[in-house]
């Protein structure tokens, strides 16, 4: 945001260039012509959908694993780690990340 501000008060204020900005502020030259011919003050992304390649074909044991341990006593129930290695011994060769964001999300 503050990118984005500085970007504006440079070409709009100080009637800069747009090759000089992209030199001084280190941004590209998209990112500089995309600020200023948009009105917008703030840009996100954020994905739709989160491809789930490796931990697709493994979501229902996922599902399964997670579901029983919801039901075990807190001193009982498994940690992500615990999880991802009993996934691990099943056959699963993706990474815990996948394994901690789906559980989380």
């Amino acid at each position: 945001m503050d990118t984005i501000a500085r970007i504006r008060r440079e070409f709009f204020t100080r009637g800069r260039a747009i090759k000089d900005i992209v030199r001084d502020l280190h941004v590209s030259r998209n990112t500089v012509c995309k600020v200023i011919r948009s009105g917008a003050t703030a840009f996100a992304y954020e994905r739709e959908v989160q491809p789930l390649p490796k931990l697709g074909p493994w979501r229902d044991h996922l599902d399964r694993m997670l579901a029983a341990n919801t039901g075990k006593p807190p001193r009982e129930r498994l940690t992500l780690i615990r999880i991802f290695e009993a996934l691990r011994g099943l056959g699963y060769e993706g990474d815990y990340d996948a394994v901690r964001r789906y559980a989380k999300g």
